[in-house]
């Protein structure tokens, strides 16, 4: 009877401990851009409510999540930065866009109110080039006429990290600036000409709120959720505008996603006068061929399940939902280019 019952009891805790490594299996690792990381949280709670599967994704940075993927260390890997055909052939990889959104310059300012600021693609590339230093220069004041700017310098912030928003706030710059896409450049880490450095969005979001007389760059959910004070932007057919969904769609509105290779399109310095000038999308990347099948599928799900069901949430958070064109197109990539080890279908 004894025998019996210890017999029983190993076969319950094997259940349990078989259970348990089921769920742990279903929870899913992403690493990667800081830009889709408040989506990408929110969206994980609520596919966990649903499901009961959990999302453990680290917001390190597009290089970081770069680096990680490549090594096989996560599920997927995000990059706000579109990997060239290339190199997702070198590295066998598929990507797809997910969610996009808009990035903003902040300013810590007294005086001005937010989004009273005017400035230009021009006169930010001069800021970060160190050619601007005081918030009262001609070329700031120009643009600004009845504003009362103070005499204060202007303190640069810019990302330490490998990071997507870098990439495109860089790429931006370099387009209406010979001299910054001389000097500096455009991409995910480039070799800054002036100022102090914080990790993440949030590391930006810190120093621009702790000093004053200072300008970032973060994505447009970052400046709202910390109340933090952006200014407008010139279009680049010369309308003045405040960053918002309308202003990214219309950016988004002309993209050739079918087009191009790896869907990598960039949509910064698009035509049209309520295109806002630093619009871009945020990509997943993942292994064409899938290892572990069960967690490849996982992973689709929950971007499948995004797609249908998160739209309002990455509206309530200032993101761009994808067109339902656009979502057709990736959900045909995975079914054309995500196999398991015997090359059959994951979708």
């Amino acid at each position: 009877m004894q025998i019996k019952r210890l017999f029983s009891s190993i076969i319950v805790g094997a259940s349990v401990v078989a259970a348990m490594s089921a769920a742990m299996a279903a929870d899913m690792t992403g690493a990667g851009a800081t830009f889709p990381y408040p989506i990408y949280a929110k969206w994980a709670e609520s596919y966990k409510a649903a499901t009961g599967n959990g999302l453990n994704y680290q917001s390190v940075g597009s290089g970081a999540g770069i680096k990680q993927i490549k090594a096989k260390t996560v599920d997927f890997g995000a990059s706000d930065m579109p990997l060239k055909a290339e190199e997702l052939n070198a590295e066998g990889l598929i990507q797809f866009p997910v969610i996009m959104g808009g990035v903003v310059t902040v300013v810590n300012l007294d005086g001005v109110a937010p989004g009273q600021l005017k400035l230009t693609g021009p006169v930010v590339a001069d800021i970060y080039l160190g050619k601007v230093t005081t918030w009262n220069a001609p070329e700031i004041a120009a643009l600004n006429p009845g504003v009362k700017l103070p005499a204060s310098e202007i303190t640069v912030v810019h990302r330490a990290d490998g990071s997507g928003t870098s990439f495109l706030f860089t790429d931006y710059l370099s387009k209406v600036s010979p001299e910054f896409k001389t000097k500096v450049g455009s991409g995910t880490a480039v070799k800054w000409a002036v100022g102090v450095g914080g990790k993440g969005n949030e590391g930006v979001a810190a120093n621009v709120q702790r000093i004053k007389g200072s300008i970032g760059y973060v994505e447009w959910a970052y400046a709202k959720k910390n109340k933090m004070s952006h200014t407008q932007l010139k279009s680049r057919d010369g309308q003045y505008l405040q960053p918002d969904d309308d202003n990214f769609k219309a950016a988004a509105a002309s993209a050739e996603w079918a087009k191009t290779p790896g869907f990598g399109v960039v949509l910064t310095d698009q035509s049209g006068k309520m295109s806002w000038p630093i619009t871009g999308a945020s990509f997943i990347l993942m292994h064409k061929t899938q290892a572990d099948a069960v967690k490849g599928r996982e992973v689709l799900k929950f971007f499948e399940w995004a797609f249908k069901n998160g739209g309002s949430a990455a509206i309530q958070l200032d993101y761009v939902p994808l067109p339902a064109s656009v979502v057709k197109l990736v959900q045909e990539a995975w079914k054309a280019q995500l196999k398991d080890v015997a090359g059959k279908a994951v979708y």
